[in-house]
């Protein structure tokens, strides 16, 4: 398996997107391995390794069989899928970042609102544990994947697939690019974007549609 780089991503999320390639050149159903066979080749932590599936299962890219003759099989792609595939295909396209952006923007509020409908207590942890690994990260563009990878958290609790499906392929096409602040106050602006992240996941978790529309107007706006 190729070696894994920087780029400011996870290990999980790299291991993820060298997996999705491999399997776009496989049809529905056909197997991609075990966890325990992936982990062998790629030589990282079962941990590492189990995220990075549940990433794409999430995505709709792999199902997961268990039992005897279970393991990992590439996912029957609809439309969904497929419309995310897509998406992920522009990225050659100069402008396609900002429209990436855009586009993202204007669901913003509709995949909130989703997921504060949808949300259980349960769902709370994982968006907040996103939170803490934006607080932590130690550099500008690890701050930044933590904070792609919070927005993935919170479309999976949205019930909208076509939504979510658009909405992820865009997340899917910014984590490509390599974040830059230029001449920004590091600090103080980092305090601000975590603040209103902070604020998201509250309304969130509070299910205030009001709060969450009023989150998302601020998570849009701020500088």
């Amino acid at each position: 398996m190729t070696n894994l780089t920087g780029l400011g991503r996870t290990r999980a999320e790299q291991l993820a997107a060298l997996l999705e390639e491999r399997i776009r050149g496989l049809a529905p159903g056909d197997p991609v391995g075990t966890i325990e066979e992936i982990r062998r080749e790629s030589g990282l932590a079962r941990a590492t390794v189990s995220e990075a599936i549940r990433l794409l299962r999430d995505r709709g890219v792999l199902a997961i069989r268990p039992g005897r003759g279970g393991g990992l099989f590439v996912a029957d792609q609809g439309p969904v899928v497929r419309m995310r595939h897509t998406l992920l295909g522009v990225r050659e396209d100069p402008s396609s970042v900002a429209d990436a952006v855009e586009l993202r923007n204007h669901l913003e509020e509709l995949i909130d609102v989703g997921a504060a409908r949808c949300r259980t207590p349960d769902d709370i942890p994982r968006p907040r544990a996103r939170l803490d690994a934006m607080a932590a990260a130690p550099t500008w563009e690890e701050f930044v994947r933590a904070n792609w990878a919070l927005h993935e958290e919170i479309a999976a609790l949205c019930p909208n697939a076509m939504a979510r499906a658009v909405y992820l392929g865009t997340l899917g096409h910014l984590s490509s690019t390599a974040p830059h602040l230029g001449d920004t106050d590091a600090e103080a602006y980092r305090a601000r974007r975590l603040q209103v992240h902070v604020d998201l996941v509250d309304a969130i978790a509070s299910g205030d549609e009001a709060a969450v529309r009023a989150a998302v107007a601020r998570h849009n706006t701020t500088d």
